[in-house]
């Protein structure tokens, strides 16, 4: 190389090219040689500079997978403490069982015919791993009708809604719930974002479906540990009608309750706590819990039952189910007068029964962390053991007394049972001659003329040569 003339750029190209034979049909195995043979890379530096970029490079396909999971697909949970939990498995049921049918929704809609029509309903997913669940319905009688249903078991199923396609992922957690016993347990839904308004249309009609099954009828809560639970199928509603207290009791009842729910703005905008109390005594078998369960079906209404004298019930358990109470749903404490005994020191009189206190009840009912929004109902056959401080407006707003049936009573429940047949009222007149004879008016409950009638049903003579029996056996018929 001439000194005085140094490289140019063309030479230095030249030389470049010439090293790693750029422009040659074998440029890459040139360079691939030309790295195995360098010490360094040999050595480990190359072997490591590679394994970097591999990472990189599948971290970054990972991270672009989850961008566009996050872009494109969209996620929904549910847990079994959910309400729509149980909404959920029906409606699947519900929705393969359309499916299976011809139909592309629960409600039974007919689709297309033809070959193309049938093709789809052929590619449709199916469930095909199911869980089953049973259920008794009591029938006239004494017997009971099982009902089963099949829902969708744990695993992962495709199911199809209309246009769209969703992943469902069913899982039971090895962890439980302490208070129940039983497992957690998740529902999730995986559909593409574009389509994730199908989860409204899909709950919408779940929780339609649900109310459909409930339609009718009232259901009962009650207690398990800090939640409420549905107790037993839902029964069907009582008619108001069918429960006879004195005149004018029941009509003042329901229309108190009826202007308290149309009042709730009117409480809020003053600041009052939108709750209402009622307490209602008497001696047994008077229809307290009857009129209560007549009157939730009355205002489509459920019960959520809690006994006060229950065993383990405490303060603060009473408190927290009292601020959870569910929606649409009148609260009944009975025997309220058991957290009065409490009030005397444990084991006192031989009692060891529940451990409601009585300031625990006042709070419950009235304290700074009691529920809003509430209806509640206590029952009670012993008044004398109650304190003042409970039958103060803002605990108990109302306190009615459900006695002995009256002369007016009497007769409205003979009407209920024989009007049909005793045309003219003569049986009537009969029965009543017969009562006030005996001396039966305000002597007996309801609950005894109810059994005396039941056990005459259709028979009028049977049922008047049956009071003075029912009058020496304080309300119990005897049968020989």
């Amino acid at each position: 190389m001439d000194q005085n003339n140094p490289p140019g750029p063309q030479d230095a190209s030249r030389q470049l090219a010439q090293h790693v034979n750029i422009g040659s049909g074998d440029g890459i195995s040139s360079i691939y040689s030309q790295l195995t043979s360098n010490p360094f890379f040999t050595a480990g530096f190359g072997l490591a500079a590679l394994g970097v970029g591999a990472r990189i490079g599948q971290k970054g396909l990972r991270q672009g997978a989850d961008l566009i999971r996050r872009r494109m697909i969209v996620d929904l949970e549910i847990t079994r403490h959910d309400h729509a939990y149980q909404w959920l498995l029906q409606w699947m049921t519900a929705y393969q069982r359309a499916q299976l049918a011809g139909s592309h929704t629960v409600e039974g809609q007919a689709s297309k015919q033809g070959f193309l029509s049938a093709l789809v309903q052929r590619l449709n997913p199916r469930l095909h791993h199911l869980q089953i669940q049973t259920s008794q319905v009591p029938l006239p009688g004494g017997t009971s009708n099982a009902h089963f249903s099949l829902v969708p078991g744990y695993g992962r199923y495709i199911l199809r809604y209309g246009r769209s396609f969703i992943m469902v992922n069913r899982q039971r957690e090895k962890s439980f719930d302490l208070a129940s016993g039983t497992p957690f347990e998740t529902i999730t839904l995986t559909t593409l974002y574009a389509h994730r308004n199908i989860f409204e249309q899909i709950f919408a009609e779940a929780h339609q479906l649900a109310q459909q099954r409930t339609e009718g009828k009232t259901i009962i809560y009650n207690s398990m540990g800090p939640d409420w639970s549905q107790f037993g199928e839902p029964k069907r509603k009582r008619p108001l009608e069918s429960v006879v207290l004195e005149r004018g009791v029941k009509e003042k009842i329901v229309e108190d309750l009826q202007a308290f729910l149309g009042a709730r703005t009117w409480y809020l905008d003053r600041g009052i706590p939108y709750r209402r109390g009622y307490l209602l005594y008497g001696p047994p078998g008077t229809g307290k819990s009857s009129f209560i369960q007549a009157l939730a079906g009355h205002l489509d209404f459920n019960i959520a039952i809690l006994n006060v004298s229950e065993r383990g019930l405490t303060d603060d358990r009473l408190n927290h189910l009292l601020t959870k109470v569910p929606q649409r749903t009148i609260v009944l404490l009975e025997d309220a007068d058991a957290a009065f005994i409490n009030r005397r020191a444990p084991g006192e009189d031989g009692y060891t029964g529940a451990t409601v206190t009585f300031s625990g009840l006042l709070n419950a009912l009235d304290g700074v962390a009691s529920g809003e929004e509430r209806i509640i109902f206590l029952t009670t056959n012993h008044i004398e053991r109650l304190d003042e401080a409970l039958v103060r407006p803002g605990r108990i707003d109302m306190t009615v007394r459900l006695g002995e049936a009256t002369e007016w009573q009497i007769e409205q429940m003979w009407d209920r049972f024989f009007a049909d047949i005793d045309i003219d009222g003569q049986g009537r007149k009969r029965f009543m001659a017969e009562v006030k004879e005996v001396g039966l008016t305000s002597s007996i409950s309801t609950a005894a003329l109810q059994g005396l009638f039941l056990y005459n049903k259709g028979d009028i003579d049977g049922a008047i040569s049956m009071v003075k029996e029912l009058s020496g056996a304080h309300g119990h018929i005897d049968v020989r």
